[in-house]
């Protein structure tokens, strides 16, 4: 069995396109990959490209989770799909920003910035607050500031209830910074 990184470039209900570094210029590899994803309950079509070494696999949105469970089970338990709507829009954020850092070299420098930030706050709070925890704060704390105490009750529960929320997915997540793995026979 080999093992080889893979990063999920984009993904949206029914189609996930994953680069795989290793398969660039390898179409013996990508027919590997292509067998082994082919086999995954709910694929209904794995196109490849040896160019770039990325691979498309477009899946039934009928067997959804069903799909997301066996795709985790064949990267080796590393690769998760987005749990709630924040994750999600993250993801797209920085999906988005990556593109646009393969683009542009300005992109790219602030993209790296804000990744080596968001790595040292994760590195300083021992992986319990990164920076999505930090702007969620930070505009909560911007909007108490603005608003003063004059603000109605509910206003105060939603945001506490809001950092409450984040601050234990953040101490529920596992610390894996690790790409994204994917076995091949």
């Amino acid at each position: 069995m080999t093992k080889m990184k893979l990063q999920i470039a984009h993904q949206v209900p029914g189609r996930i396109r994953m680069k795989v570094p290793s398969a660039k210029e390898n179409p013996e590899l990508l027919d590997q990959i292509k067998q082994t994803f082919s086999v995954i309950l709910g694929v209904q079509e794995v196109t490849v490209n040896p160019t770039t070494g990325s691979v498309v696999l477009h899946y039934d949105t009928e067997h959804h989770d069903e799909f997301h469970g066996r795709l985790e089970h064949h990267t080796g338990g590393h690769y998760k799909p987005p749990t709630n709507e924040i994750d999600a829009l993250a993801n797209k954020i920085e999906q988005e920003a990556e593109y646009l850092a393969e683009h542009s070299h300005s992109a790219k420098v602030i993209v790296d910035f804000f990744k080596d930030f968001d790595k040292g706050i994760k590195v300083a709070t021992g992986n319990v607050v990164d920076l999505k925890i930090l702007l969620a704060a930070g505009i909560a704390g911007f909007t108490i500031f603005e608003v003063g105490a004059s603000a109605a009750t509910p206003v105060w529960v939603t945001l506490s209830i809001f950092a409450l929320n984040h601050m234990i997915q953040a101490n529920m997540g596992k610390a894996d910074d690790a790409e994204p793995e994917l076995a091949t026979a």
